[in-house]
């Protein structure tokens, strides 16, 4: 359990629900993307503003899509919960005759790509896991929103820990494209895997206060948990083979220096790792993991004890939050996921299920925590065609699943 549990820290720091100090977008990962990402004009104070958009090229597009368009809209900084910030994403109509009062939406929470600005998926495109899932979604007559996230894409850094920034992307992604498309409906998904399903748990806990508005019918997630950091050997095992996802953890260490000066990167990280930790600022993801694994780190190579001590000292940080849901969830869980441990995911349902809210809870047999989401469509979808005529759906809270 040691090393899923620090594992499962890169994709449930994103349950920071606040912070004291604002981050300094004097920051070396923006940058390197196009002039459409630029907003040069005072922000709005209201959040879900349509501030521009632009078509999205076709090799960015999402297979079934009738048209793609990059959009900017207005949020609020997750970090002060207060400050206008300019937010990126990407927009997917959906092929056929509209329906009428428009077509429903989905808004996307994708998993971690990186904290540089081109790591955006609105820039990057998609990768063919998540092209094909939201590609069916395309086909079962959804529009798709699938925000970038605060920082990414736009200017300022990426708030990687601070779930509320994420959280408020999402929804403010939601407010902008059904207040300013009229071929949209006011009829929501929330919808995200592993740091965006994280994301997306947090969104439909802020959503009634936050987005009253916005009519969120539910919410789908695979790969997203709650954690745990009490136990032994948290840093796992210093002779364990190489781990390419302890490059998370330099995304970790660095969002933290950034959060509290006053926590130095080198106090928290080997002195190995600390020779990696530049290229975090600038490679995205997948070229961090291939660093880390040329460098030969894992997690107990790249953090030292202390950093699990400032982590844990945030753990009422890193979950999302035990009220404050109202929309129907789905969850889908591989049984062989060893990034975020299924009892980590059957925890987050059953505090969902405290709250008195619906929650439709599948594991997934030989599947791991990138293929669960795939496999979930077959339960997924026979559950939102049910909220979508308003009828009730199964719910396994109380049943032990």
């Amino acid at each position: 359990m040691s090393t899923r549990a620090i594992s499962l820290i890169a994709s449930l720091l994103l349950g920071s629900g606040c912070a004291t100090a604002q981050l300094d977008s004097a920051v070396p990962y923006d940058g390197r993307v196009s002039e459409f990402y630029s907003w040069e004009e005072s922000v709005p104070e209201m959040p879900g503003e349509m501030l521009r958009k632009a078509p999205l090229a076709d090799a960015l597009s999402v297979p079934g899509a009738a048209r793609a368009e990059r959009i900017l809209y207005s949020s609020t900084n997750g970090i002060d919960d207060r400050t206008p910030v300019v937010v990126s994403a990407a927009l997917f109509y959906p092929q056929g005759d509209m329906p009428e009062g428009g077509w429903p939406v989905i808004a996307w929470g994708h998993g971690t790509k990186g904290v540089a600005d081109i790591c955006a998926p609105s820039w990057t495109g998609m990768t063919y896991r998540d092209r094909t899932y939201l590609s069916k979604w395309l086909s079962e007559g959804f529009a798709i929103v699938a925000s970038d996230y605060q920082g990414l894409g736009t200017a300022g850094p990426h708030p990687y820990i601070a779930g509320r920034a994420a959280g408020y992307s999402i929804l403010d992604s939601a407010r902008a494209v059904t207040r300013f498309t009229p071929e949209l409906s006011n009829k929501v998904l929330l919808m995200g895997q592993s740091q965006g399903g994280g994301a997306v748990t947090i969104a439909a806990a802020y959503a009634p206060e936050y987005a009253p508005e916005l009519n969120i019918i539910g919410v789908v997630t695979t790969g997203a948990g709650i954690i745990d950091l009490e136990g032994p050997d948290l840093l796992g095992d210093s002779e364990a083979k190489i781990d390419p996802t302890s490059a998370y953890a330099l995304y970790v260490v660095r969002a933290l220096s950034l959060l509290d000066p006053k926590l130095r990167p080198e106090d928290m990280l080997t002195p190995k790792a600390m020779t990696v930790l530049p290229l975090a600022d600038t490679r995205c993801v997948a070229d961090l993991e291939y660093d880390v694994t040329i460098a030969e780190l894992n997690w107990s190579k790249t953090l030292k004890p202390y950093a699990l001590q400032v982590i844990k000292e945030h753990i009422d940080f890193l979950n999302p939050p035990e009220t404050g849901y109202a929309a129907p969830f789905f969850m889908g869980t591989g049984a062989d996921d060893i990034d975020v441990a299924p009892e980590f995911q059957e925890d987050l349902a059953h505090t969902i299920c405290r709250t008195g809210v619906s929650v439709q809870h599948h594991v997934y047999k030989g599947e791991d925590h990138s293929t669960a989401l795939n496999a979930s469509l077959e339960d997924s979808i026979p559950f939102v065609r049910r909220l979508m005529v308003g009828g009730a759906v199964e719910s396994t809270c109380g049943s032990g699943e």
